[in-house]
Parts: structure tokens; sequence; C-alpha cells
């Protein structure tokens, strides 16, 4: 299975490329695009489905490529924006609505795995949050009470079933861990048994929305009374851009010597904080340990990330191996809750699922309800919390946006001279840098071959500078999370286009 990344997670060992029914558009009509073949758009496609819409799914790659693919699978209603800080920015109500969707969320999950027969070890997990100082055990008192009244069952507790010292412990009920890709595979095969269509490689490149909706892709141009962006991030520039911040975490899949694995999910305090459970796959369990999360692109050294998190969890467990490591990406809303719903600025037939948090597992199936019920009936009792619309453009907006678009002019030549640029760069065997080269900006790769590879760092995007993400091998973008491959190729959105590509050779001046 592939996803977006160099390193291989947990989740794609022994899962094979899903092979899909359609391999070509519909010339019909259909009732929705759901753009976006993850958990999100998978779901929501499944949900709608079977509410008695003609739904077809359209991936740029193959299901599971994205976060998907790269997560730590909590199914939790305790969430990386905890409920005192959704009380304080949404009030008591506002914190209430938010427990009860995921709840229902997860309760989907379950549902969905009961009905479809999805071999996907869903199990409902005790939660533990702990503070290891004072400042951190005044926090957790408001995050405790915030919680109850939100609706958590949620108390103090003298143990922790991971063996990491303490000051004050707090354990709640009714969260839940599954395998992901093995859910989606299950979901995806029930959307396409139940008459829904799943189309990979392909890509949006362009859209227009009346009536009906236009979707030009590569493959052709697909109709739709409806229009779903369950894409991580929405494509083009929209508002949403500049309420989502990208950010990268990382995850290690250890096999223990000890057999010391914890039967519950466990978070501590830290921002970054770092968290743990445990995963049985084929027959074999690994502790699964996240964190170090740092915003996309502002990382020189993204191994490192990989090997403080190593370090920590050599400190506290007899650690046999390191089976996998991954990272994956995620976006922070500017208010800490999802943008779900119509898409601001666009027809009302647009939708949008985005701003997910740590928490893209629970609120991909928050989408899934709420966009169901906003499609087939017009309401939803969650719909205004997470309404994208509680974010109004400011004044300005569109010059914002124009003058972005219009930071880094255009290379004027595009063939630049191999030999001159190694002879002023050093760039080692799987390396990338970006380098000022006769005053314009290179992003240089060199593959394990040797090989140098050269391409624009102007992102497709927004115009943004790309970064070298030494771990995965990718250019990321800083600015909006756009990820591209070492030769330009799109990873993932916002971005639609690749990077432009500059040709090395050997240039004879001509006076």
């Amino acid at each position: 299975m592939h996803r977006d990344g160099a390193n291989k997670s947990l989740w794609q060992d022994a899962m094979p490329v899903y092979k899909p029914k359609h391999k070509i558009i519909p010339e019909q009509v259909v009732d929705v695009l759901v753009v976006g073949g993850g958990i999100t758009g998978l779901s929501t496609a499944l949900a709608l489905q079977k509410a008695g819409q003609l739904v077809l799914v359209i991936e740029s790659h193959t299901i599971g490529f994205g976060t998907t693919g790269g997560t730590t699978a909590h199914l939790n209603t305790f969430l990386d924006t905890t409920y005192d800080h959704i009380e304080r920015d949404f009030g008591e109500k506002g914190a209430q609505l938010v427990f009860q969707a995921t709840s229902e969320a997860i309760e989907s999950i379950r549902k969905n795995t009961e009905e479809y027969n999805i071999d996907c070890g869903f199990g409902y997990k005790d939660g533990y949050v702990f503070a290891q100082n004072k400042d951190q055990a005044e926090a957790l008192e408001k995050l405790v009470q915030a919680s109850r009244k939100a609706g958590m069952e949620i108390h103090y507790t003298d143990d922790l079933p991971i063996p990491v010292p303490f000051e004050k412990a707090a354990s709640f009920t009714k969260q839940a861990q599954f395998h992901p890709t093995r859910y989606l595979y299950g979901i995806a095969e029930a959307l396409e048994n139940a008459g829904g269509m799943i189309v990979q490689q392909c890509r949006a490149e362009h859209f227009e929305s009346n009536v009906l909706t236009e979707v030009r892709t590569n493959l052709g141009v697909i109709r739709a009374r409806k229009l779903i962006f369950a894409t991580h991030i929405p494509p083009s520039i929209n508002l949403l851009h500049f309420r989502c911040a990208p950010y990268r975490s990382y995850a290690l899949a250890l096999k223990l010597n000890d057999g010391n694995y914890p039967d519950a999910l466990v978070y501590d305090m830290y921002d970054p904080f770092r968290y743990y459970r445990t995963q049985e796959a084929d027959g074999q369990k690994y502790l699964v340990i996240g964190g170090e999360d740092h915003k996309t692109g502002h990382n020189d050294n993204t191994d490192f990330c990989f090997s403080k998190l190593d370090s920590y969890a050599s400190k506290y467990y007899d650690i046999e191996e390191v089976s996998f490591k991954w990272s994956s990406e995620y976006f922070e809303p500017a208010d800490g809750l999802p943008y779900i719903g119509h898409l601001p600025g666009f027809a009302d037939n647009v939708f949008v699922a985005t701003g997910f948090s740590g928490n893209g597992m629970v609120y991909s199936h928050v989408a899934a309800l709420l966009l169901r019920d906003l499609i087939t009936t017009g309401q939803n009792p969650f719909q205004h919390v997470f309404d994208p619309n509680r974010i109004k453009p400011v004044a300005g907006f569109s010059n914002f946006v124009k003058e972005n678009a219009d930071v880094v002019r255009e290379f004027i030549g595009k063939r630049l001279s191999k030999e001159k640029i190694e002879s002023l760069v050093e760039v080692g065997k799987g390396e990338g840098k970006v380098v000022k080269y006769e005053g314009e900006s290179i992003a240089l790769y060199r593959d394990d071959r040797g090989t140098l590879h050269a391409v624009n760092p102007v992102c497709t995007h927004a115009k943004c500078i790309v970064q070298w993400n030494n771990s995965e091998k990718s250019w990321d973008c800083p600015c909006h999370g756009a990820r591209y491959t070492a030769d330009g190729k799109v990873l993932t959105g916002p971005a639609s286009k690749d990077l432009e590509i500059v040709e090395l050779k050997d240039l004879v001046k001509v006076e």
C-alpha cells in the first residue's frame, strides 16, 4: 500500500493496493462527488450512498495514500483541543455538542465494523491523561472539570498503564482503537457493493459550480449535483488555508522484550504532547508512541524527531526493535474545532471537511454524519459548532490572496549548468537543499544513484518556498502544507500542479 512518504507505516504493512471496480469516470451526472479517498471521503460517501444518493469518490493517488495511512488511529472523545478550551471559546453547550458528536462518531465506526464484518481490531479502551509537574497538575484540574461538564466519564486515578512517573492522572471511558487501513478497505468495499463508485489516479484540477458542479480532472469532466472536498485541506486558494496551520507528527511502532504493552490510550500534557497505545497486527503486538510535532517545513532535521522519540521510549521500555517509523501531516484549525459544512465563498452545493487537528479518525465520522444530513435534509444538530462560515473574511482578504500569489517571480531561464551548480553546492546522496544560484532559488535533490535533480522551489499553490523533509524525502510547503516528491510531483494538496522542473545542462553562453 502506498502513502505520501518514504517511511512505511504499520498500517501499510501486508496491505495491497486497493483495486476498485471502476477505472474510468462515469458519463452520467452523480448526486455527490467526493474528492479524496481517505477515511473522511469514504466514510462520508458510504453514509450518503446508504441514504439514497449516487456517490462517486475520486482519489488522486490510491485510497489511504494520505493521512489515513499515517495516523496512530486513536478513536477518542478526549481531543487535542481540550474541553476547557472548547468551553472558553464555544460555551458549555458547544463543548457538550462536541463530546456528543465525537461519541456518535465512534459508535458509527463500531456499527460499520459490525454491519460489514470488517476485521480491523476495533475495540473500546480506557483513556488516561497524566501530569508530571505542578503547572500540568493545575491544567489537568481545569481539563477534568470541563470534561465532566461536557459529558465525559472521567475521574482521578492513582494508577497509570505505562511505566512513566507522574504527579497526577485521570482516567476516562469509552475510547477506542482500530486498524485504520483495514477499516478503510472494508468501507470502500461496502460503498461499491451499495452502488457507489471509486476511481483512483484521478486528480481534480479545476471546478465550477452553479446548479450543477463541473469538475475537470486528468481523466475528464465530472458533473455532480453536490461536491465535497475531503482532501485534508481544500484545493485552490480559499479562506480556510489561512485558518488552518499544517503540522507534522511522528510515530514509532515498537516490539518490546518484556511484553509490557499498555491496554489503554495514554497522553501526557506537554506541548507537543506524547501519546501511547498498543496495536496487534497479524499476531504481533506493537507499542505505538507518537509525538515531536512541529509545523510543516519548520524543522531542518526531521530524522532527529524520530531519534528523540526513540530515546524517550527507551527510558521506560525494554525495546526489542523499532519495527516501523513514520510521520504524517495534520491541520490545526485557528479556533480549535474542525470546519465541516459549506465551503466559504463558494456555491451552496460545495462542501468541505478540514482542520481536524490530531483527531482525524474520529472527526472523519463526525463529518460523514454531518454532511450526510446537510445534503439529504439540510440540517444537523452539530452544524453550527463546526460551521466553516463561523470564520468571516476580513477586509482586504481578496487583495491579500493576490499579493500572496505574486510574492515570488518566475525564473527567467530554466536551463542551468549542472557542473557549475555541483562545483558550488555540496548535496549528498538522498539529500535535498534549497540553494541560491545566480540570484534564483533552486530546490536540489541527489538520488541514491548520485543523479542531481532540480525543481523550482516555489509552491504552485500560493507561491511560498518549499523546504526539504529529509525523513520522508519530500519537498514540504511551510505555508499551507502542500507536499511534493523529490522530483516535484504533487503528493498532497492543496497544490494541484507539480513543481516546475529545472533542466540541468551544460550551456554555452551566447552573446
